[in-house]
């Protein structure tokens, strides 16, 4: 057969392969169908005015002191009454829309990254009773319980909250209760919720260092923070960092905090809000503006990402040793150290993993008034069962999850396999950009840019996939789309991680031995990377159940097909007592996360890791 120069080039293979071509183009086209032209969609939408290119939607939103305010209203805190007794209050500068998420993101960002590098530092390096439990205490906060730990986190930080209860009425460390609420209280649950993405990140990196690299420096005359601060922090800062940015994007797209923490008008004024706030005002129809902001949004995002990228490939420390065996730098913390692990790390710690807690706590209670839940009660948990509309939800991300993960599966598979083993190939840089660059776009952008996509574009306007077609849309294909897209990078990663471990030259031989690329590929490679396959798809199960800003936009259109976080928005925000019922859905969230884990660790032989963007 003829040597192809254009399958050369594009695929990396001399002469034409299906397997090959394929592996490349269904991928490709499908991340460009539904990521890249639904934003270039909006991006249309955004920059027209009159039938005309221009910036004027960009214009308003900078000329406006309600997006962008150089001289801010509110106060950081101040003493008020609440309650018949004089409080601290935290709330909060308002910057405007645009500047109150980038200094959100930013102070999360920074607060993440000091308390996980704190935990992360502690758990690598020093060795003492009640280790392990803490290091099993650090995976509790990812378990992802959506509006119901933030709801938790709010009544931890009120004037008769449990905070107050230990440090004002107990320990009579304040000077006055505090109440946390506003921008301040979006930053604290976000914290929360976050620093373990950092931790664990910086727990890879630190136990990674090559320890003669720490010796070396030590023999030179340097010691204690002198060696921290000049040789381990730098050696393990690429992955503090990607597990910052990564963080910081997660805390732009957020949208359970602004929700839960909305009875303050300043924790409506973020960009995530206002983009959801025009979803359930029926604001978003054709509103060019709202485009607008989430393309600075999504520019905002995008360039945290690739900047920690090109930080990271700048910052790669070469080891000594590295490829080689050893044991981390551990030892025994001295007396002032086990002080501060004892009285500054524990509480940390315990006050971290009490929104958990109280999750558990408010599905098995009857209500909370005060510092604790109060009254027993299993009704909660029978209603998941019992109760038609909360078992369809269930069911409905049940199947929307298993679905996308087929889709997450074939498209993770076949990407990692043509950017992977044909790296040669002009195809192949763009591909593995296309399918890692999710990670960087947040939710409420890809529910925005589909909105105008399936409303706009002729193949779709007026199918099931209209959003504005209220009577025959079906926000389960959007929700199924959103979430392969979404969740892609999380597959994509771990597969990836197992083809660099299987060495080309096996499939070689097989296909020298008479074999063609496909049964070389199903008998040869899948069975040696199946687990990865297994681990990658189980996580983004995970992902896809959790799901928040698509679900509560999209997803809650149609009452009929809601997914599970949108019934949980609904139920935080009805009556006195649905925030038990939402407490029980977060249960049932946290049960199968915790599933996953235990499945996932079995299988794979591994602990469970969250993905960076290292």
């Amino acid at each position: 057969m003829k040597v192809s120069k254009w399958s050369e080039k594009l695929f990396g293979t001399p002469l034409p392969d299906p397997v090959v071509i394929a592996s490349f183009l269904f991928p490709l086209l499908y991340l460009i169908a539904f990521l890249v032209i639904p934003v270039i969609v909006m991006l249309g939408t955004a920059f027209e005015y009159n039938g005309h290119i221009s910036l004027y939607w960009f214009k308003s939103i900078f000329s406006s002191s309600y997006y962008v305010n150089l001289h801010p209203d509110g106060y950081l805190v101040k003493t008020t009454i609440y309650g018949g007794q004089e409080v601290y209050h935290f709330s909060g500068w308002d910057f405007g829309v645009v500047l109150n998420s980038i200094i959100v993101s930013v102070s999360v960002m920074i607060l993440t990254t000091l308390l996980g590098t704190f935990f992360a530092f502690i758990m690598a390096r020093y060795e003492f009773p009640g280790k392990n439990i803490m290091r099993v205490l650090l995976f509790i906060p990812l378990l992802v319980t959506p509006f119901v730990n933030v709801v938790v986190v709010k009544k931890m930080f009120l004037p008769d909250g449990i905070i107050n209860w230990i440090f004002y009425q107990h320990l009579h460390l304040l000077p006055k209760p505090i109440w946390i609420d506003g921008l301040v209280g979006v930053i604290i649950a976000q914290t929360i919720t976050y620093y373990p993405i950092v931790y664990l990140n910086a727990y890879a990196s630190f136990i990674n260092i090559d320890p003669s690299l720490e010796e070396q420096a030590e023999n030179l005359g340097s010691r204690g923070f002198h060696l921290f601060r000049t040789v381990t922090l730098p050696l393990a800062m690429p992955g503090i960092m990607a597990g910052a940015i990564l963080v910081g994007i997660f805390s732009l797209e957020d949208l359970a905090a602004p929700i839960v923490f909305q009875g303050s008008a300043i924790a409506k004024k973020l960009m995530s809000y206002q983009i959801y706030s025009s979803f359930v005002s029926g604001f978003a129809v054709g509103n060019p503006q709202m485009a607008a902001l989430a393309l600075i949004m999504l520019t905002i995002a995008l360039i945290m990402f690739l900047a920690v990228r090109w930080y990271v490939g700048l910052k790669q420390y070469a080891m000594l040793s590295k490829g080689g065996r050893w044991k981390p730098r551990v030892a025994k913390p001295k007396w002032w150290q086990a002080l501060i692990i004892a009285f500054v790390a524990v509480p940390l710690l315990l006050i971290t993993i009490f929104p958990q807690i109280g999750v558990v706590l408010l599905a098995f209670s009857k209500s909370w008034y005060g510092t604790w839940p109060t009254g027993f009660t299993l009704e909660n948990m029978k209603a998941i069962i019992t109760q038609p509309d909360i078992e369809r939800v269930i069911l409905n991300s049940l199947l929307y999850s298993t679905v996308a993960i087929v889709i997450i599966i074939l498209l993770s598979l076949t990407a990692s396999y043509a950017s992977g083993r044909f790296k040669k190939a002009k195809l192949a840089p763009i591909l593995d950009s296309l399918a890692t660059i999710p990670i960087a776009v947040p939710g409420i952008v890809i529910a925005m840019s589909y909105f105008f996509f399936f409303s706009t574009v002729p193949p779709f306007k007026g199918t099931i996939l209209d959003p504005t077609n209220l009577l025959y849309f079906f926000p389960g294909a959007a929700l199924i789309l959103a979430y392969s897209i979404r969740r892609l990078p999380f597959a994509a990663r771990s597969i990836s991680a197992g083809l660099q471990q299987v060495h080309v030259s096996l499939e070689e031989a097989a296909m020298n031995l008479g074999a063609g690329r496909w049964k070389a590929l199903t008998s040869i490679l899948l069975p040696m990377i199946s687990l990865n396959l297994l681990g990658g798809a189980m996580l983004s199960f995970v992902y896809c159940m959790s799901e928040t800003s698509v679900g509560i936009t999209l997803g809650s259109i149609n009452s009929t097909w809601y997914p599970i976080t949108a019934k949980m928005r609904e139920l935080i925000m009805g009556a006195v007592g649905s925030a038990n019922l939402a407490a029980a859905l977060g249960v049932f969230l946290m049960l199968v996360q915790i599933t996953a884990i235990v499945i996932a660790n079995i299988i794979t032989k591994q602990r469970y890791s969250f993905i960076g963007l290292t």
